[in-house]
């Protein structure tokens, strides 16, 4: 059974209702991404960070996922299908694909400052005094800018064995996760969906100038 490798970033779930990650002046909802984002901006001011992924883990439950989602979960009735995404959404496992490797962390699971390994689910508002088992304070389960990113070396063994590999979604600018196209084996077919691509078609490279639902319906008929 081939192995489809897919990249998502933030224009795989764009179609569902959320938004992108940042505006062009760099804001994310209107806040300065270091003051949500970083270790620095939880130390200067927990509460503003907190509220912050409270107000977008309610917008997460308002949202379903889109026809992209489903179609990629189809896809592994034929095909070993693993999805390596750089989003903190939980729509690709609601669509019911069964592999998914979230990079930056999930939007609706916690963990304990003081210990990275203790991770709950969490669906509603976390505030300051909500406490892991042994009394310290949890915080969103997120990778932040300035963190090391633990599921890297995971993501580049999976991207090792690929067969295909599938990029939706994303600019592919952002370190590490820009880095994983360059461990699919050598002259693996890459498709590249993208409405605004930033690169052209090349000898193993197809790009889809489309959005995620259009562009993975064109993906499944190119494969076939």
């Amino acid at each position: 059974m081939k192995h489809i490798v897919v990249l998502t970033g933030a224009g795989m779930s764009a179609e569902s209702g959320l938004k992108t990650f940042r505006d062009a002046n760099g804001l994310w909802e209107g806040h300065n991404v270091m003051d949500v984002a970083s270790p620095q901006g939880f130390e200067a001011n927990p509460e503003l960070v907190f509220d912050f992924y409270n107000q977008r883990r309610k917008q997460l439950l308002t949202v379903i996922p889109n026809q992209a989602h489903f179609d990629l979960a189809i896809l592994e009735n034929d095909y070993k299908v693993t999805i390596i995404t750089q989003n903190v959404d939980d729509l690709h496992e609601r669509a019911g694909s069964s592999n998914v490797l979230h990079l930056h962390g999930e939007l609706l699971k916690v963990r304990s400052t003081k210990d990275e390994a203790q991770v709950k689910p969490w669906t509603t508002d976390l505030n300051l005094g909500d406490l892991d088992e042994s009394g310290h304070q949890l915080r969103p389960h997120i990778v932040w800018f300035g963190e090391a990113v633990p599921m890297i070396d995971k993501a580049v063994e999976i991207c090792n064995t690929a067969d295909v590999l599938l990029i939706i979604g994303t600019s592919m600018q952002v370190y590490p996760a820009a880095s994983l196209m360059h461990y699919v084996p050598e002259n693996t077919p890459t498709y590249f969906i993208d409405p605004n691509p930033s690169i052209g078609d090349s000898k193993h490279l197809t790009v889809i100038a489309d959005t995620a639902t259009k562009g993975v319906k064109k993906f499944i008929n190119l494969l076939q």
